[in-house]
């Protein structure tokens, strides 16, 4: 540790948030930088504490006091090279995750947790920017095939691994292309789609093949995948949404959160939505039903796509602001977040159910709900609303069910050892397994299906 006392001198400095007038005019990322030296700085405030408890909050274990360390010493190669040890893509978790590692840094204890996300972020950048990250492609190929069967974070931590270890890895995609919810499920705003595609290229280079377009169990049977490769591993996610069937759910502008936001990173790469598919939010009064972070990412497209009013709602009652006993430290804390979506325009209200859809001539106008602490019920006007209540399991339909897959209570494909399912050469990771969760639990079990399945096939 470079100098014991950082933590005691310097305060946390954030990088900041472009201008919310500014930002909600595009869909570019919201989040700025800081320079390097501030960099530094912020690195060096780690306490290399006797017991890290980042490290043991962090589901894919990252090492962070050894690369604060090297940060703060201006080694950035070091740093990267320590990062990317337990963390295939660095440039994903360093945009897109809750950092579940300062929830648990000492520093929290005192509301000033070591900038660890953000220094993630600026060590990957770093890295690409001077050229530590090449190709490099392994020496020697063992001839056998494996199949990973969705490419998002899950799937190219997979991929990724399977690769290293020499075998020959095809990634098919539903869509057309790669990344999963990275791609598609993400807005812009949080996570550059040019970050995903400089890795997609990057693995590429060193010899994954990628098939988009192509869903397996359907555009490739089920008999052909399983004779074709030693292995499969199954990264198709929790893609059931929960729905809400009440009355009126039947009524024309009612959407999933993912039609909104699948269809919106389509379009802010160019490609043309079909009239009929286009969800038109200017001068609408739009209503969140789910108070998530994909909730929060239908606040923020609404209000780039200038909405008259974004409400969203929540059933669960507020939580606290600053310290919630229930979840003390070092635990990740149950308390009130506030995303930049939020500070952008929004109405938040908790403890609403909603009892039934109203409207006119087959149109949505109103959302009746009922306060669940008062009974007292009201319709909140909404010409659209986006359901955002959570993903219940992975689809069953198609490649699931053909394979004859166990599914655990929950609906999710259950598995008899790590990773494998209960069908010979067939493995799973992610949110199939997990149900729906954050980016760096899905490139966790990835990593750890990869390391099953070279066992399986090596033996």
């Amino acid at each position: 540790m470079g100098n014991p006392k950082a933590f005691l001198t310097i305060n946390r400095k954030e990088a900041g948030y472009r201008p919310v007038l500014e930002r909600i005019e595009d869909f570019g990322e919201v989040e700025q930088t800081l320079n390097t030296e501030d960099r530094m700085l912020q690195a060096s405030r780690c306490m290399d504490c006797g017991v890290p408890f980042c490290h043991w909050a962090c589901p894919v274990s990252n090492r962070m006091p050894e690369w604060q360390d090297a940060l703060y010493k201006g080694k950035w190669q070091e740093a990267y090279e320590i990062v990317s040890a337990t963390n295939n893509f660095p440039e994903f978790t360093g945009r897109v995750c809750p950092a579940l590692c300062e929830k648990s840094c000492v520093l929290a204890l005192q509301d000033m947790p070591v900038t660890i996300r953000e220094n993630e972020a600026a060590i990957v950048e770093r890295a690409f920017q001077e050229g530590y990250i090449k190709p490099n492609p392994p020496q020697k190929r063992t001839g056998k095939k494996v199949a990973v069967v969705g490419s998002g974070p899950a799937g190219l931590a997979a991929a990724d691994m399977l690769n290293r270890k020499g075998h020959n890895v095809t990634v098919f995609e539903k869509d057309e292309l790669s990344g999963g919810l990275l791609r598609l499920g993400i807005p812009d705003f949080k996570l550059n789609k040019k970050i995903i595609d400089r890795r997609i290229k990057l693995l590429e280079a060193e010899g994954i093949v990628f098939i988009n377009n192509v869903e397996a169990g359907k555009d490739i049977s089920t008999p052909e995948l399983l004779k074709n490769f030693d292995a499969l591993c199954l990264c198709i996610g929790a893609g059931k949404p929960r729905d809400l069937p009440v009355e009126g759910r039947e009524l024309k502008g009612i959407h999933f959160a993912l039609q909104l936001l699948r269809q919106q990173n389509r379009w802010v790469r160019g490609t043309e939505v079909p009239p009929k598919e286009r969800i038109g939010i200017e001068n609408k009064h739009v209503l969140v039903i789910g108070g998530g972070d994909t909730g929060s990412d239908c606040v923020g497209t609404s209000v780039r796509r200038k909405a008259a009013s974004v409400t969203q709602i929540e059933i669960l009652p507020m939580p606290p602001r600053k310290e919630n006993p229930l979840t003390p430290w070092p635990l990740y804390p149950n308390v009130l977040k506030t995303s930049t979506s939020h500070q952008e325009g929004c109405t938040r209200r908790w403890s609403l159910a909603t009892q039934r859809f109203v409207g006119n001539n087959g149109h949505l106008s109103g959302v009746e709900v009922v306060d669940t602490q008062t009974g007292v019920a009201e319709i909140i006007p909404a010409d659209l609303v986006f359901l955002s209540m959570g993903f219940v399991h992975p689809v069953h339909e198609g490649l699931a069910d053909e394979l004859g897959l166990l599914y655990d209570t929950r609906g999710n494909i259950a598995v008899t050892t790590t990773s494998q399912t209960s069908v010979d050469k067939v493995f799973v990771a992610g949110d199939a397994h997990l149900g729906a969760g954050l980016v760096v639990r899905a490139i966790d079990s990835g990593r750890r299906a990869a390391q099953a399945i070279h066992a399986k096939i090596t033996l």
